[in-house]
């Protein structure tokens, strides 16, 4: 039960088609939202120990969309986004554009990379 009550306040998004996938993209470059992709798959431990961590930074940057995508149901995504190893984590900018990609299971390479990402895009953001 406390599991359930958990995901329902998840800030991490499931993204588990191309079409969901196109709908957030959108949205967020619509809002001038960076996003912050988790790449993973059912199947793959070190992808699901992640999800904690993931779920952590998503309550920590709440100006960033946070999205997982599992490969199995999102080929087509994980394919167009060039992943071939899980877990891969993507930051894209308030354009869309890619700005770093990670592969692996390292909580504190992936928040220092999001650390950094944070701290240029806030102060962009304050000098526009």
């Amino acid at each position: 039960m406390e599991g359930q009550q958990q995901n329902s306040r998840s800030r991490v998004v499931k993204v588990n088609s191309e079409q969901s996938w196109n709908t957030f993209i959108s949205q967020a470059k619509d809002q001038g939202c960076p996003v912050f992709i988790h790449f993973g798959a059912s199947w793959c431990v070190p992808s699901l120990a992640m999800n904690a961590f993931f779920e952590e930074l998503s309550i920590a940057y709440p100006d960033i969309l946070f999205l997982s995508v599992d490969v199995d149901e999102a080929k087509e995504v994980a394919s167009k986004m060039g992943v071939k190893a899980m877990p891969t984590f993507v930051l894209m900018g308030d354009d869309g554009a890619v700005i770093d990609k990670a592969v692996g299971a390292n909580p504190e390479e992936i928040k220092k990379r999001v650390d950094g990402f944070v701290q240029s895009f806030r102060s962009s953001k304050i000098l526009e």
